[in-house]
């Protein structure tokens, strides 16, 4: 799982549960918007919105050659009074006008009726013990409980509700010792991607005095004898906070001692931008340091572990080409198994021998038709988790790669999990597509059954809809698959009212998920659609590679062709479709609505990567994702995020009704990418349809987003688009939905 961490999560953090990603102008790109007929709304014709007052500075880069003007640079100073107040000020003018809207009370009501369901995750297994997460339905923080049988009466052993008053502490991670004694868990605060580490004593309930700080985006990985942890943290500024501008540097901490003494055990020397994150082998023999320079450029390298838990020898360079994507699995017998795309877009997963050079590593589970987007080892079990056409299809094969059964699934969803020890016989697993919530079961990892754990209960009937995979054509003639969510006996008209999602990077696939707020769409009569674009995983690395860089456009052209493809096949017309994405995929909506603002009649770029040019200024992390974008200070790189880049594609025309959204603490994608689009397109909007900017106070990239902040914000959305799109009130499917 840990190739995945980036800008994160599509939407399962909120939909997401978490994250984080050219046309030139002469052939259809941005400049060839200045003929746009985008149709103001009639409602307001009457007045232009009075936007808050943006300075402009005297502010100009040089590119390769070019000059770039960039007025609104001061914005980037999140914390100054001048911002502050720019920031009160947009949403002094957004928040009114969003509840104003007749709907939006009614959309809040529906979204918190059912949001109220109770819902678990996967549970984990360490010691004679399980741990899971469960919400009674409108908790606003998930609680962590323990139990000695899986069906026995659980306790709480952590409830995070109790840390905040507005409940925007949130637990992260938690992760119990191999012998299931202690429990190691994460807390953010106010949706911060900082996390601070503590330690839980389960039999207690209290907390042992070591606290780990200054560590982002990775977990913290126990010895064998549970006596003591190997940890990734930032370096320290001269103030004593973490400086995520430098590398992650790997520490050993024994419970109990003086954090300031913890060891450092390793850290990269020899290149300026891989960084380390460390994982302890099963049994505790090895650790394990797998080094990311982008997605496609890893490596992996171990040392050897004492028996009392400390590090022995020196560091082994097992993989260190940073030629593919590497991903250790597991270690046994000293045989390392590794997921690998080396000469394999699709994936295989091959064994090294301790010691060995990669050449002599051998083909244990080879490349597949079907793209293997995950792999984990259980019960010595190779558990391979495939993509067919963004679906899940799970197989099981023994360590020489022999087939032993696909897991049943219950429909074309996602299925997630498949993890735990290497003797374990059993792991845990959950499935979810768009009108099934989180359903959770145990596979018996001798026999290949299932059997359902928690399977959630809703108030709604999901039976009324259907959804349908469909393929279409983009503008190279590539084949695209997406997902069409609707009301059963829709009729095809061109009158519907169509929300398209996409994400497009970052080798995350789009696959089919359970989402409240989708429901309540779907329940007002709209239509949902899920365009699985390149730049994803759903066919492998050629289809990743195939949206990324210079063929960044790729993404772009795939997402207006779905559009279009909706608009052809009669589901709705370019006025009744809004187009939404978040984060990577905020990128995708703010590029595609400077690109063809004809065909939308509404946007939601939601925590958008916005400014191309400058999008890695602002930590390590985000520079890592050049393997996506590519940087600036490539020309060939500059020329292509230039002919695409959001805040310097706005031009005086009529947009849609734009509804930008962010939050204050956002440090992962910086919240000044939103402030700066938002300035841009107020600026140029040549009609009265609203460019509204929303700031989230006390909430970050998504991660933690307390229950009650999350109907808020869908609430607001989706009312925005019922104005916009002009879904009346009085429509019959409207009307059924109550609102």
């Amino acid at each position: 799982m840990q190739r995945k961490i980036l800008l994160l999560l599509p939407a399962l953090l909120l939909l997401s549960s978490c994250g984080t990603e050219p046309a030139k102008p002469a052939s259809g790109g941005a400049s060839s918007m200045t003929a746009s007929t985008t149709s103001a709304d009639p409602s307001m014709k009457s007045a232009a919105f009075q936007y808050p007052a943006t300075r402009r500075v005297d502010q100009v880069d040089n590119y390769h050659g070019t000059s770039i003007a960039d007025p609104y640079r001061w914005l980037e100073q999140a914390d100054s009074a001048d911002t502050k107040r720019w920031i009160q000020a947009q949403n002094a003018l957004a928040q009114p006008y969003l509840e104003s809207i007749p709907a939006r009370e009614r959309i809040k009501q529906r979204m918190t009726q059912l949001w109220n369901y109770e819902r678990y995750d996967i549970p984990v297994k360490r010691g004679n013990r399980y741990f899971y997460l469960r919400n009674d339905g409108l908790q606003n923080q998930s609680v962590l409980y323990i139990t000695e049988r899986l069906n026995g009466e659980p306790r709480v052993l952590l409830d995070p509700n109790q840390l905040s008053k507005d409940a925007t502490v949130a637990l992260s991670e938690f992760v119990p010792s191999p012998d299931g004694r202690l429990v190691a868990y994460s807390l953010s605060d106010g949706g911060t991607d900082w996390r601070t580490w503590h330690f839980r004593d389960v039999a207690t309930g209290k907390d042992l005095p070591d606290v780990l700080r200054f560590i982002k985006f990775v977990p913290i990985s126990w010895t064998g004898d549970s006596k003591a942890v190997y940890y990734a943290r930032f370096p320290l500024q001269a103030g004593g906070k973490g400086d995520d501008t430098k590398q992650r540097e790997v520490y050993w901490h024994k419970l109990g001692a003086d954090v300031a003494g913890d060891q450092l055990i390793f850290k990269v020397t020899d290149h300026p931008t891989r960084n380390p994150y460390v994982q302890i082998s099963d049994g505790g023999k090895y650790a394990i340091f797998w080094l990311y320079d982008g997605s496609q450029s890893t490596g992996i390298y171990y040392r050897k572990i004492a028996r009392d838990g400390t590090p022995s020898g020196e560091t082994v360079r097992l993989i260190d080409s940073f030629d593919a994507n590497y991903q250790f699995i597991a270690e046994i017998d000293d045989v390392f198994y590794i997921r690998s795309n080396k000469d394999a877009p699709n994936a295989q997963v091959i064994a090294m021998p301790v010691g060995a050079t990669k050449q002599a590593s051998r083909v244990v589970v080879p490349e597949s038709k079907f793209s293997a987007d995950e792999v984990s080892i259980v019960g010595q079990r190779i558990i391979v988790q495939y993509l067919q056409d963004a679906y899940s299809l799970t197989r099981v094969f023994d360590l020489h790669g022999k087939a032993q059964y696909d897991v049943k699934l219950p429909g074309l969803g996602t299925a997630l999990g498949f993890d735990g020890g290497v003797q374990d016989t059993e792991t845990f697993f959950g499935y979810s597509d768009f009108l099934t919530p989180m359903t959770i079961s145990r596979l018996d990892l001798t026999t290949g059954a299932t059997e359902i754990f928690r399977a959630p209960k809703l108030a709604a009937d999901a039976s009324q809809f259907e959804v349908k995979q469909v393929f279409y054509k983009s503008k190279d003639g590539t084949r695209v698959p997406m997902f069409i969510a609707h009301k059963k006996g829709l009729t095809l008209n061109g009158q519907n009212f169509v929300q398209l999602y996409g994400y497009g990077g970052f080798n995350i696939p789009q696959q089919p998920a359970f989402s409240v707020p989708v429901l309540v769409w779907l329940e007002m009569g709209g239509v949902y659609a899920v365009a699985n674009l390149r730049g994803g995983s759903e066919y492998g690395e050629a289809w990743h590679a195939a949206g990324t860089k210079l063929q960044k456009q790729n993404v772009f052209d795939d997402f207006i062709a779905a559009a279009q493809y909706l608009v052809d096949e009669k589901y709705t017309a370019p006025a009744k479709i809004a187009i939404r994405g978040r984060s990577n995929g905020g990128l995708l909506v703010g590029a595609v609505l400077t690109q063809r603002p004809d065909l939308i009649g509404a946007a939601l770029p939601g925590v958008g990567v916005l400014d191309m040019l400058r999008y890695q200024t602002p930590s390590s992390n985000a520079r890592q994702w050049s393997s996506d974008y590519g940087l600036s200070e490539n020309e060939a790189e500059f020329r292509a995020q230039l002919a695409y880049s959001p805040l310097h594609n706005v031009h005086k025309v009529c947009y849609p009704p734009t509804l930008v959204t962010t939050a204050d603490r956002d440090d992962r994608v910086v919240p000044w990418h939103s402030y700066k689009f938002a300035a841009t397109l107020q600026a140029a909007q040549a009609c009265p349809n609203p460019v509204m900017l929303r700031v989230e106070t006390r909430a970050g990239h998504g991660a933690g987003k307390p229950v009650w902040m999350q109907i808020e914000d869908y609430a607001d959305q989706w009312a925005f688009l019922v104005k916009s799109l002009h879904m009346e009130p009085g429509r019959p499917a409207v009307a059924a939905a109550g609102l």
